[in-house]
């Protein structure tokens, strides 16, 4: 299903991504990964099983202006874009009294707005070829708020209303569309989490250090990817907290107020 098909990744550097982009070259695809860092997609390209089908991009989502340009000119290049999966994100460690409103902008134009911007910039590309596939990166946190998350959380949430929206829309184009629901995996993605005061976390957290590797992750999505599953849950026992959000609300409440905030 994945052979030739044209990928593009954003987050690609690392974690999830990372895992992904790999497990897509060993299927077969064409992979077009992208991160803000040259270098450090270099170092994934060399694991990859046929490094001729890893291109290096780099983007920086912060960087809106440049977004839609560069869609364009990875469309030119490359002919299409079969499968766009926004990845890329920035998790937050502070409680909403403390964080600055330009903290709150900068994890939404992150997480939210540039994913947004690169789907609005292929999807007509997709359309005029017959169909696509819009893959996004979503979070336990984006079905329920958490602590210590509220602008992250915010971010995933709407990231949901869109692709969800997306997907009504675009039907009868033949637009796939998925949203990965990722629960407790180990990636960097607490270490690299944005306090109060704009600087990076720093920590591993300890519930997530006991999460599922990345690599389990990327079998997990590339199933969901191919059966087009709307949402692909992924993690472990900590995904019970959707059934329990859904029907025991007040249960759920209690639980989060009393499980560890890291």
């Amino acid at each position: 299903m994945l052979k030739n098909k044209i990928i593009w990744i954003t987050g690609a550097s690392s974690g999830i991504g990372e895992a992904v982009a790999l497990a897509m070259i060993d299927e077969g695809a064409v992979v077009i990964a992208s991160a803000p860092f040259a270098e450090e997609l270099e170092i994934v390209k060399q694991k990859a099983s046929r490094p001729e089908n890893f291109h290096c991009v780099v983007l920086d989502l912060l960087q809106s202006e440049t977004l839609e340009p560069l869609a364009k000119r990875m469309i030119e290049r490359f002919g299409r874009i079969d499968v766009l999966i926004n990845n890329a994100g920035v998790s937050q460690r502070a409680l909403a009294v403390d964080t600055p409103i330009e903290v709150d902008r900068k994890i939404m134009e992150i997480d939210y707005f540039g994913s947004v911007i690169l789907t609005k910039a292929v999807l007509p590309q997709m359309i005029k070829q017959g169909g696509g596939h819009l893959v996004c990166t979503s979070s336990l946190v984006g079905v329920f708020g958490f602590p210590l998350r509220s602008a992250y959380s915010a971010a995933k949430h709407a990231m949901h209303g869109f692709f969800e929206s997306v997907r009504i829309e675009n039907y009868q184009h033949n637009i796939k569309v998925n949203i990965i629901i990722g629960g407790r995996i180990k990636t960097n993605v607490s270490l690299n989490a944005v306090m109060a005061d704009g600087k990076a976390y720093g920590q591993m957290d300890a519930g997530q250090n006991k999460g599922i590797t990345p690599q389990k992750a990327a079998k997990q999505i590339l199933k969901g990817i191919q059966r087009n599953k709307p949402e692909i849950l992924v993690g472990g026992g900590e995904l019970l907290m959707i059934r329990i959000k859904r029907w025991l609300p007040r249960l759920h409440g209690l639980i989060s107020r009393k499980i560890s905030w890291t």
